[in-house]
């Protein structure tokens, strides 16, 4: 796991920014005790103005419980990054927004199976069916490589609805050096539309190029 020291003084808290400059979380792709550990070193909301990839992770972190926090397993392998693209592919050929690499296959198993986790809890401790909820991933799509993809993230979080909560996300390289925002949030299916979900998130059209959803699972 990455270490990090002196996170009571700017030196440290600069490194930090550095290493979430295009993490969403300190090591893989959810939240897991490698967050925990760090937070825990942290006694304040850090500065947005100095440190604001440490701050938009610390207020990410800090949404969650302390009961949940503790619950994190130890962080997800991070997979290899795809195989370059063959020098005679044409660039016509190329899809820039394409089918991910087998990182993405990684992730979304991860929220899956954290999914499943859920459910069978619920139904081990006897609970009916209650409320009715999904899970979804977002992928969101900038403009070019010059947007700033932690702004994109800031604003997409806030966006608030009834029934909707923001759960974990990460960068996903997807050629030319861009990046896409890939976010999930579990959602209650008789308050949250999708689709008002992704309009809301288009209505920042000076940061969004488009929205797909890439997995919707009933939890």
């Amino acid at each position: 796991m990455a270490k990090f020291e002196g996170l009571d003084t700017p030196k440290g808290l600069g490194s930090l920014n550095q290493h979430l400059a295009d993490r969403s979380y300190i090591e893989g792709y959810t939240p897991s005790s490698a967050d925990v550990e760090v937070f825990s070193q942290i006694n304040a909301a850090p500065d947005s103005s100095k440190n604001p990839h440490v701050a938009r992770w610390w207020n990410h972190i800090a949404s969650f419980a302390e009961n949940e926090r503790k619950a994190w397993a130890a962080p997800v392998a991070e997979t290899k990054a795809a195989a370059p693209i063959p020098a005679e592919k044409k660039e016509d050929d190329f899809d820039l927004f394409g089918e991910d690499s087998a990182a993405d296959d990684e992730w979304e198993k991860e929220v899956q199976r954290r999914a499943d986790e859920h459910a069978a809890k619920k139904k081990a401790a006897g609970k009916g069916p209650g409320v009715l909820k999904s899970a979804i991933i977002i992928d969101v799509k900038p403009w070019d490589d010059t947007t700033d993809l932690a702004e994109l993230e800031k604003l997409v979080r806030g966006i608030e609805m009834d029934g909707l909560e923001w759960k974990a996300s990460k960068l996903v390289a997807i050629g030319y050096g861009i990046k896409k925002l890939q976010i999930s949030c579990h959602v209650e299916d008789d308050k949250v539309s999708v689709d008002d979900i992704q309009d809301k998130i288009a209505a920042y059209e000076d940061f969004v190029q488009s929205t797909d959803i890439s997995s919707f699972t009933k939890l």
